[in-house]
Formats: structure tokens, C-alpha cells, sequence
């Protein structure tokens, strides 16, 4: 305390948390002053560190010239109070560039400070977790599990740990980056390897406001398992089972033969249809090669009757008859000569030229 001893200024030893957004009283009182007027009484709030004014009071009124132009309209003190020795001033709707240290000075004559710490806390919104797309997950393969929370002052505490409540330190990383009012939005991620039924939980802890929250997470793995889309967690004291499937597969009634998948169905249809192609192509190749066979031994057939009839025209066409005429009246004989061949011919009586009866011996060839 600064001047004469019989003024005092009181102020909180501990610092103030004042929530965002509202509105916060800043406690101040002086005491060791009996009699006054407030046209003797002054009043000074101010920031520590920087000197800049916060609100003024004397002359029985507020004198706001020197203002801190991000105060403005928004300090007051209770002037109907003062009398009493409370010099308390009233911050409304409190931001994060508020908090710091600010100083109360009282003058009666004589004058006294005193110093005070304010801090400015946000909750942060409900932790939420979740988990990565990946299906097909089984004990062994590794996830990242990622907690996340928006709007909290100033930055949180993170901490995870398994369903056994043993923290888990290792593999884990926390990023958090301010809006521009100041507010964090916190995410952390924890990488682990899966086990069967393993659960984690996520705790969010405000420093200022303490626990606000925790969220978990339950993944059931099995062999066999199909994982959907993301999964979350809203309230503190619920478990959300992530993934728990059981496939059953039953028939009842009476069988109507033996069903194909599709596919098979499909591929059994294509080797039938290709069976049938292969084997009417072997017919039709059969069937031109027997018609080829008959046609040549039909065209043999042919062409040995041809030589057949050629040989027989040329044995005619080769005959060449000579009629010897060996007298008129004197014989009764013509001979008919050929090349190697010897006709003879009787005739019983004078034809004058025009034979009635003709007999033709074939002789051997002479040499």
C-alpha cells in the first residue's frame, strides 16, 4: 500500500476467473476513512502493465475521456456505494484480450492502490471421438483414434487412457490453434493397436474450469468384421460400441434344387453355348468332307467311264475299211483290208454294186 497508512485498498489475493462473455466484478473496497465527500474521492482502474486507463471517476462523476478505446460502454463502477468504500468495477461481456493485471487507485486526501489478477476461462464444447474409415479391421492393425473440442479458454489438458483407467502417454499428439476471438479448438490423436474389445477413453480438462468432460470409444474386432462409417461420442458417460457384427446364415423349408450365384450362373451358360458352337463347327466340317469323298469318287467314276468311252471312239475312229474289188464276174469274194485287221466277206451271188447279205469275219492279223 502506497501513501498514508490510514487508507487502505483492498483487492482479491487470487486471481479472478472471469467467464467469456459475460460479466465480471473486479472487487475493490478502501477502508481508514471515517467522514468524506465523493467530490473528494477518486477513483482509477488502470492496466498494470501497460498504464492504459480503464475507467476514471472523481468529481462525483465518470470521466471517461481517456478511455481505452476497447472498453468503451462497457465498464461501470456503483456509485451509490462508494460511500460505503467499495471502489468494485463491473467489466461487461468479457473477452479473451481482457485478462491481465489491473490496478485500483483510491485518493481521500490521501491515496492507496492494490493490484489484481484476472484470468479469462471458456468451456469447450463436449468432447467428441472418433476413428478413421478403414473396414475390415482385426486385432493387430493400427488406428487412429481422434478427440476433438471447439470454443474453450485457454488451451486444454488432454488425456488418454484404456478401459483399465491406465493412462496412455505414448504415441499421442495435441494440436490447438485460436479462432479470432481468442477461443481454441483442441484435437489430439491417439495411435494404437487393436485388441478385442479394447476401449479408450478421451478426458478434457479445462486448467481454469477443471474436468469438463470425457468421451470413449469400444471397439469390438473380430475376423471377420466390416467397419462403417465414423463413429461418435457425445455424452461424457455413455460408451459407444464402434463395431460388433454377427452374420447368421439359416434356410428353412423345403429345397428347390441347387441355386447358382449369379457369376456361376452366368460362366455355366457361356461353356454351354461355346459346347454347342464347337460341336455344330465339327459337324459342318464332317459333313463338307464326306461331300468332298463322294464327289471325288463320283468325278474317278466319271472320268474312268470317259476313258472308257475314248478308248472305245478311238478303236472305232481307228478302223479304216478297203474295199478290193476282184472282179466283177470272176469272183465272188471281197476282201476287206485294215491296218493288222483282215475282213473277208462272202457274197452269194452278183450284187451289181449293192450288197444283200454281208458277213464279216474278223481274221487274225497277219505279221
Amino acid at each position: 500500500m502506497d501513501g498514508d497508512e490510514s487508507l487502505e485498498v483492498h483487492v482479491p489475493e487470487s486471481p479472478v476467473v472471469a467467464l467469456f462473455g459475460t460479466n465480471a466484478v473486479l472487487n475493490c473496497s478502501f477502508s481508514g476513512v471515517s467522514e468524506f465527500n465523493l467530490s473528494d474521492l477518486s477513483v482509477f482502474w488502470q492496466l498494470s502493465d501497460t498504464k492504459r486507463t480503464v475507467h476514471s471517476y472523481w468529481q462525483s462523476r465518470d470521466q471517461l475521456t481517456d478511455q481505452d478505446d476497447r472498453f468503451a460502454n462497457r465498464t461501470s463502477l456503483y456509485p451509490d456505494q462508494l460511500m460505503s468504500g467499495n471502489a468494485s468495477l463491473l467489466l461487461k461481456k468479457v473477452r479473451v484480450a481482457d485478462e491481465g493485471s489491473y490496478s485500483c487507485f483510491v485518493r481521500v486526501q490521501t491515496y492507496s492502490t492494490g493490484a489484481m489478477l484476472m484470468q479469462v476461462a471458456a468451456p469447450f464444447s463436449k468432447p467428441l471421438v472418433t476413428w478413421g474409415s478403414e473396414s475390415n479391421l482385426k486385432p493387430g492393425d493400427v488406428v487412429a483414434l481422434t478427440c476433438v473440442a471447439y470454443g474453450g479458454y485457454p488451451e486444454a489438458e488432454v488425456l488418454w487412457q484404456d478401459g483399465a483407467g491406465r493412462n496412455l502417454t505414448d504415441n499421442v499428439t495435441i494440436s490447438q490453434v485460436a479462432n479470432e476471438e481468442g477461443l481454441f479448438s483442441v484435437k489430439s490423436i491417439l495411435t494404437v493397436i487393436l485388441e478385442p474389445n479394447s476401449t479408450y477413453n478421451c478426458r478434457l480438462t479445462n486448467p481454469l474450469l477443471g474436468e469438463e468432460g470425457q468421451a470413449s470409444v469400444t471397439i469390438t474386432v473380430t475376423r471377420s468384421m466390416v467397419k462403417p462409417a465414423d463413429c461418435f461420442v457425445l455424452d461424457e458417460d455413455d460408451t459407444f460400441i464402434a463395431n460388433n457384427f454377427a452374420f447368421f446364415c439359416s434356410m428353412t423349408g423345403k429345397t428347390q434344387g441347387l441355386v447358382f450365384p449369379p457369376l456361376a450362373l452366368w460362366l455355366t451358360v457361356a461353356l454351354a453355348v461355346c459346347l454347342l458352337a464347337l460341336l455344330v463347327a465339327l459337324a459342318a466340317v464332317c459333313r463338307r468332307k464326306i461331300k468332298e469323298s463322294c464327289e471325288e469318287m463320283r468325278a474317278e467314276e466319271e472320268a474312268k467311264e470317259l476313258e472308257e468311252a475314248k478308248e472305245l471312239e478311238e478303236a472305232k475312229s481307228g478302223v479304216a475299211f478297203n474295199f478290193v474289188p476282184l472282179g466283177r464276174n470272176t469272183s465272188k469274194e471281197l476282201k476287206l483290208e485294215t491296218t493288222g485287221i483282215f475282213f473277208t466277206t462272202a457274197i452269194p451271188h452278183e450284187c451289181k454294186g449293192v450288197v444283200k447279205l454281208l458277213r464279216l469275219d474278223l481274221l487274225k492279223s497277219k505279221p
